[in-house]
């Protein structure tokens, strides 16, 4: 959040004046070569400064390329452009009589022509703020498609101290996650609680998985059963370096208190890192926890279960998907490959209905198992791909909550004039019964959720159902 700033009218616009310069012609203010933006090849240059041509490539490349542009009402996303504009300036204290949103006509090229004219009357009168002001309002437009899987990375930074495998923030999760406070709020259920300490602050402070969070800076986590936008300051990364108050409540004592917690690196524990592990349970089910679907996640995934299947006979396997944040569709087809041939696992399709098939790959041997999956809120993206193919073809069984609804698409990445990424889907994921997965999730076929009294005592409900259910 940028400070605001106080400062008097009449100081702020003599100064404004003083050193006021107009903005650039078009085809200096920017490397943007037209409006045309194209995949990624290879390693991006140095990134320079967005400037209106960069946000005009990145509108006119949305238009063209994100999966519903072709009927994409345009005036939503620079009316989105202007109202972060217009913030930006309050909040520095710097507003100008020139930044009046243009009347908008439905026409794009049109109404982008209105757009920048009265983009650049307004920046030009406050050319120290010009760089900022491009910045929140290319973040608006984009965020006004309100989709999950439209992001523009930019100004990516690491902590000057970072090295592989550190995690940056409080050193803590809690059973509403990163994913859900930016993508799907509303599947967020009450109470907060601690599921994982991780290390760094929340180590330090002394808190322990179970701890329940009252309030976080002052304010409740939850109103009406609703999840408030107080959530999000549990999962800030850097440069974010604001500490953090809770109010926390262990039920085990009934000990009530209150701890600051400052965002910083820590040293994660390297199993966590692994994005495949296994073990053997009850002595004949293969355990695996996939923690994304990353490339060769798969393999490297059936290739545990057969390790473990060596010298035995399996009764089941049960796959550990919480917590994955998806990856890969392809590593997603090799999996279900493995428990069912000649099935449709997605489609893919436009806005106009014409959709692309996933398939299952039958050149992946059949493992011939019975299968539980372990789903929670924090399953998203592929992993959504995954588990609605479990669940629509009977290839096995859901245990645990009803996942993230985080699957818009599978992003395609473009990239702008300035060197930065613009990435969203070109096509809207629909499961094998064609049905919408994004906002809704997958329900599990066994619903058994944690609660703080299983965090805190170290239990897995979820888990004890699985293999409940294997064995019968």
């Amino acid at each position: 959040m940028t400070v605001i700033r106080i400062a008097a009218a009449g100081l702020a616009l003599a100064a404004a004046a003083a050193c006021t310069a107009p903005t650039p012609p078009r085809g200096q203010a920017s490397t943007a070569a037209g409006t045309a933006c194209a995949r990624p090849q290879g390693a991006p240059g140095a990134e320079t400064a967005t400037t209106i041509d960069v946000i005009e490539q990145a509108y006119f490349c949305i238009l063209g390329n994100y999966y519903s542009g072709a009927t994409l009402d345009a005036r939503s996303l620079l009316n989105a452009g202007f109202v972060a504009l217009t913030q930006e300036l309050n909040r520095n204290g710097r507003d100008v009589p020139e930044a009046t949103m243009p009347a908008l006509t439905g026409d794009r090229k049109t109404d982008w022509t209105a757009f920048e004219t009265a983009y650049r009357k307004t920046t030009d009168q406050v050319p120290d703020l010009r760089d900022k002001l491009a910045v929140v309002t290319l973040e608006a437009i984009v965020a006004g498609l309100g989709d999950n899987h439209a992001r523009w990375a930019h100004d990516v930074k690491q902590p000057p101290d970072h090295y592989d495998g550190d995690g940056y923030g409080l050193g803590l999760q809690a059973n509403v996650n990163g994913p859900q406070v930016d993508g799907n709020p509303g599947v967020a259920l009450p109470p907060l609680f601690v599921t994982t300490v991780q290390g760094g602050a929340a180590q330090a402070a002394g808190l322990r998985p179970g701890d329940i969070i009252e309030s976080v800076n002052g304010s409740a986590p939850f109103i009406d059963g609703k999840a408030t936008p107080a959530i999000a300051a549990l999962y800030s990364g850097y440069p974010e370096a604001r500490p953090v108050r809770l109010r926390l409540l262990r039920q085990s004592t009934g000990r009530r208190w209150s701890a600051t917690l400052k965002p910083g690196l820590y040293r994660r524990d390297l199993t966590a890192l692994q994005v495949v592990t296994s073990k053997l349970l009850d002595d004949d089910i293969a355990y695996v926890r996939l923690r994304g679907f990353a490339p060769d996640s798969a393999d490297r995934a059936l290739k545990a279960i057969s390790r473990l299947r060596t010298g035995r006979t399996l009764s089941g396997v049960v796959l550990d998907l919480r917590g994955n944040g998806g990856g890969s569709p392809v590593e997603v087809t090799r999996l279900v490959s493995a428990f069912g041939h000649g099935k449709v696992t997605a489609y893919q399709c436009t806005v106009d209905g014409k959709c692309e098939t996933s398939r299952t790959d039958d050149t992946v041997e059949l493992l011939n198992l019975p299968l539980m999956v372990l789903t929670d809120r924090s399953c998203a993206s592929a992993c959504e791909h995954f588990s609605s193919a479990v669940k629509d073809l009977r290839l096995g069984r859901l245990v645990g909550t009803r996942t993230a609804g985080v699957i818009s698409g599978p992003a395609q990445p473009y990239l702008l004039g300035n060197n930065t990424s613009l990435s969203f889907p070109a096509r809207h994921h629909l499961g094998p019964k064609r049905e919408v997965i994004d906002r809704i999730g997958v329900p599990p076929d066994h619903h058994v959720p944690l609660t703080p009294k299983d965090a805190a005592a170290g239990r897995d409900p979820a888990l004890a159902k699985a293999l409940t259910l294997l064995d019968k």
